[in-house]
């Protein structure tokens, strides 16, 4: 940065409106211990430097951003007399605080007051030492007030996808039970088949025939797929007419088994060739005990394989078991976010995933990511009063891979569209939102990730964007 150095007019520092309370002793020791500067078009400060200098405009063009991966995105562009930036927290004695939180560039030859941080902070407490406490206890009280929000705003997440983790779990774990109890009364009947086919006019021949036969018939269930409901309905009428031709009663009951477990009257045909009329119906309905099994157990496995899906869902979405850092797989983290929030979107939601699988995994921290789509899907899901289309879109654009969630809300008005990533900002009701949600999402994407969250609005489409680097940046360690 080059400066060149002016004279100092205290008349014209009377002029600026953070000055313009002072007394004239007040207005010579801020010329006497600071100094007028004027920059040319360029950097005046960047990020990171040593914060050495509180800056106030007196005429020109200045522009203030922040470092997102390898860009530098502008935050805000001001030509007011008097706007300030540099130094502004001098007067916290944190370590935090030495070093500029952004860069400020001007677009035109520019002048400034200056003055140095240790004099900007000595002055402050010289003159306003009440309002230093004030500012301290301001700057630190909102710090932990932010913490200890978001803090709660991740408990309210977490009893959310709690509750509705419990609700999806539920329904397997239920029917694992109900086909447990089941099937343990349908083992104690074939129990009793067996000893009576045992114990009745059986060749030995028959019985092994009959023994084949249900080997056969475990497979085909295994193998059964599913039928129209016309072709079920045509096929049990059929088996229903030839169990009533071989005087085998109550067929009617047993040709939906049969129909489930993908059998025909051709399977009937060899059952009936195996053995004699007298034993037939006795045979069948040992073999029905066998389909009943085999359906049962087939419950059983689906039930307790969705259980292991949800739980495995779980970890993924909680990161649990994995490095904090890692290269993750997007599309995983959206999968296990959506499964964990289902039950909360309930069936009025329809969702529309358009995912392009040559997005490459990204260096990320995962259970931060998932925080991000937990708190954009919420959001969309209460935008549409639990009525209407959610859409998860990836893509991969240009070096980073872009995650949108659409919706079909109201949208997001222009007046407040500046403001949502603001912290404590909320259009909820008191009480049902922090206003943290979209601030930390926008901390995690930003400062964390050197990414980009935007948004995109117009009532019925409103499209929240964020972009991530495919590439680990030069920063991987976690910022404070």
């Amino acid at each position: 940065m080059s400066a060149r150095p002016m004279p100092c007019d205290a008349a014209e520092l009377s002029t600026l409106f953070l000055f313009e309370k002072l007394n004239a002793e007040q207005l010579e020791r801020l010329c006497r211990e600071g100094r007028v500067e004027q920059f040319e078009p360029g950097p005046v400060y960047s990020e990171g430097d040593p914060a050495t200098c509180f800056y106030v405009l007196l005429e020109g063009t200045l522009v203030m951003s922040r470092r997102v991966g390898a860009d530098d995105v502008e935050i805000s562009r001001s030509s007011q007399r008097g706007v300030y930036a540099g130094a502004m927290q001098a007067y916290l004695a944190g370590p935090d605080q030495a070093f500029y939180k952004g860069s400020v560039r001007v677009t035109e030859p520019s002048r400034f007051f200056t003055l140095p941080a240790e004099t900007f902070s000595a002055i402050l407490r010289d003159w306003f030492p009440m309002a230093v406490h004030l500012l301290e206890g301001l700057f630190f009280g909102s710090q932990n007030t932010q913490r200890a929000i978001g803090q709660r705003e991740r408990l309210l997440a977490l009893g959310s996808l709690s509750a509705g983790l419990t609700h999806e779990l539920n329904n397997p774990a239920a029917a694992a039970v109900r086909a447990t109890s089941t099937l343990r009364d349908r083992v104690a009947h074939m129990r009793h088949k067996l000893g009576a086919i045992a114990s009745g006019p059986y060749a030995r021949d028959t019985l092994a025939t009959l023994v084949e036969i249900q080997e056969r018939t475990a497979e085909q269930v295994a193998k059964a797929t599913a039928l129209s409901p016309l072709e079920a309905s045509d096929r049990e009428d059929a088996l229903a007419d030839w169990l009533d031709d071989h005087e085998i009663a109550g067929g009617w009951q047993l040709a939906p088994t049969f129909v489930q477990a993908g059998l025909d009257t051709d399977w009937l045909d060899q059952v009936a060739a195996a053995v004699d009329e007298q034993t037939l119906e006795g045979a069948v309905r040992w073999l029905n005990y066998t389909v009943e099994t085999e359906l049962l157990m087939n419950e059983i496995e689906d039930s307790t394989t969705r259980i292991s899906h949800l739980v495995n869902a779980a970890k993924q979405y909680s990161q649990l078991d994995r490095a904090p850092y890692q290269v993750a797989d997007v599309h995983e983290l959206l999968d296990s976010t959506l499964l964990m929030l289902s039950g909360k979107m309930g069936s009025g939601i329809k969702v529309v995933k358009e995912y392009d699988r040559t997005v490459p995994r990204i260096p990320a921290y995962p259970g931060e990511l998932n925080q991000v789509w937990t708190n954009l899907i919420d959001n969309a899901v209460s935008a549409m009063g639990g009525e209407g289309t959610l859409t998860v879109r990836t893509a991969l654009d240009r070096d980073q891979a872009l995650v949108e969630f659409g919706d079909t809300g109201t949208g997001v008005p222009p007046e407040i569209r500046d403001r949502i990533f603001d912290p404590f900002f909320t259009t909820k009701p008191v009480g049902e939102g922090t206003g943290l949600g979209l601030d930390i999402s926008w901390r995690i994407v930003v400062n964390k990730h050197h990414g980009s969250l935007q948004v995109q609005s117009v009532p019925g489409d409103t499209r929240f964007q964020v972009r991530l680097p495919l590439t680990a940046t030069d920063t991987s360690e976690e910022p404070s």
